[in-house]
């Protein structure tokens, strides 16, 4: 089932409660007993699981303007540092989630900032925040969301973390233009069993020197989300920018969702209120290739 959310709507701030967890590790004998190994085994896959393996891709086209491009940054390093954050985090039965965070562009250009990063508690969130925010701000051309999902998929292979869910979080300001059908690629993911949650960024009006459209919201809920529980948080204000992105994470390191959504999203099985192929008839239509 997936699921719309606005972020006028969905008050997740205060939903959450956490108390403090503390943890002492203790030296292991240096010689151990040949019965006691399948015990250590099934010990250390524990220390290795998480709550969530969680990509954040982040589109960096053209079509996202530099003011855009920062409050995004900043967006996820506050979100993740934010005390919202760090108690959603203690409620998970881990208490810890490994993220990666990537930006992309066109179909053969995604670039990784933050390769995969355990989070599990104050120390290690600050970390990552500081290497979100030190790493320039680049921009690129065309828009391939199909291209971030494939580019993500084999992450998951490459995380020395075990998740409970494994989720992509797609952000960007436009439909897919370049690249295989967005719809191909997010089957592709969801057969894998992987959850896609998208931020459609929409406080610019469409104009016809951009390839941003009417109804983007639309577009990521019926062509780019997928898996049980996905759902699209839409952002049509500047100023809700940040406060954005940390509802996404909470919702998605918690696992839970809102009492009241919004509304459903039409299934696989209904007809799309978008065309899924738009981004590639636009560019067709304008530089004919």
């Amino acid at each position: 089932m997936r699921l719309l959310f606005s972020i006028g709507v969905v008050l997740v701030t205060g939903m959450f409660a956490g108390g403090d967890v503390a943890g002492i590790a203790a030296p292991g004998p240096k010689f151990e007993s040949p019965k006691n190994q399948p015990q250590r085994q099934a010990a250390d896959r524990d220390a290795q699981t998480v709550d969530v393996e969680l990509i954040l891709a982040v589109d960096v086209s053209y079509s996202m303007d530099m003011d855009e491009l920062a409050i995004q940054r900043e967006g996820y390093a506050q979100a993740i540092q934010s005390k919202e954050f760090l108690q959603a985090l203690k409620l998970g039965p881990n208490g810890r989630i490994a993220v990666t965070y990537f930006e992309w562009a066109a179909s053969t250009d995604q670039k990784i900032i933050i390769p995969w990063r355990l989070i599990d508690g104050p120390e290690t969130a600050d970390a990552v925040a500081a290497e979100i925010l030190k790493t320039p701000i680049r921009r690129a051309s065309r828009t391939s969301i199909s291209g971030a999902i494939t580019f993500a998929m084999p992450l998951f292979d490459e995380d020395p973390y075990r998740g409970l869910r494994r989720v992509i979080d797609i952000s960007g300001d436009g439909p897919n233009n370049n690249g295989t059908p967005v719809t191909v690629a997010r089957d592709a993911a969801i057969e894998k069993g992987i959850v896609i949650n998208g931020l459609p960024i929409m406080v610019k009006e469409p104009s016809y020197s951009t390839m941003d459209i009417d109804n983007l919201d639309f577009y990521y809920e019926d062509c780019v989300i997928g898996g049980p529980g996905s759902f699209v948080i839409t952002i049509k204000d500047r100023d809700k920018f940040k406060e954005a992105i940390r509802t996404k994470l909470l919702m998605e390191v918690a696992g839970r969702m809102p009492e009241r959504p919004v509304m459903r999203v039409a299934g696989k099985d209904k007809e799309p209120r978008v065309n899924c192929m738009i981004g590639e008839k636009i560019w067709s239509d304008r530089w004919g290739r």
